[in-house]
């Protein structure tokens, strides 16, 4: 049996777990069952929780752009300035110096991914300046693992309450909150 959660809902059903075993099962059981996870928080990274979720993140990928780009940037631009708009012949020394341009298009390779991926990440996330923090559990921030569902109707709310209560969950309740997605 399917159960199909609407994001536009407010209403969302937590379960709060002690344990992340506990977790790592009730994630397992609610995926067999097709149950949407919305979110799930915990005081630590967890691999298998994110997995679960099955949200794949090609943010090592945007990252390799960005460094390509501008390492590739940074050279052309070291390469115009110095050989061919402006080539100034001191000591003797070749004006294509290539080697010295290494450490410069390294350390603004680095500044380039640093600040793009910075801003990737806050477009992606919707983070910005003033936005209001939505934390269904606080506890998650301490020693609790919570897992987040968009509420449906009251027996597929039933089914998923008894379900999380059976994978050891101390505390299942519905809260409104603001969309999550």
């Amino acid at each position: 049996m399917t159960i199909k959660f609407t994001a536009m809902n407010k209403q969302h059903i937590i379960g709060v777990f002690n344990e992340e075993n506990e977790l790592l099962s009730a994630i397992r059981r609610v995926k067999e069952n097709g149950t949407e996870i919305a979110e799930i928080y915990t005081p630590y990274p967890i691999h298998e929780a994110i997995e679960a979720m099955g949200k794949k993140s090609r943010f090592s990928f945007a990252a390799f752009l960005f460094g390509f780009a501008g390492a590739s940037g940074v050279l052309l631009f070291l390469m115009y300035t110095a050989v061919w708009d402006w080539p100034i012949n001191y000591g003797g020394k070749p004006t294509n110096a290539f080697p010295s341009f290494i450490i410069v298009t390294i350390v603004l390779t680095i500044l380039t991914i640093t600040l793009a991926s910075l801003f990737t990440f806050s477009v992606r996330a919707k983070v910005y300046p003033g936005k209001k923090f939505v934390m269904p559990d606080h506890r998650s921030m301490d020693d609790k693992f919570v897992i987040v569902f968009f509420a449906g109707s009251d027996t597929e709310n039933e089914k998923l309450t008894n379900l999380l209560n059976e994978e050891g969950a101390t505390e299942v309740y519905n809260k409104e909150l603001q969309p999550l997605i």
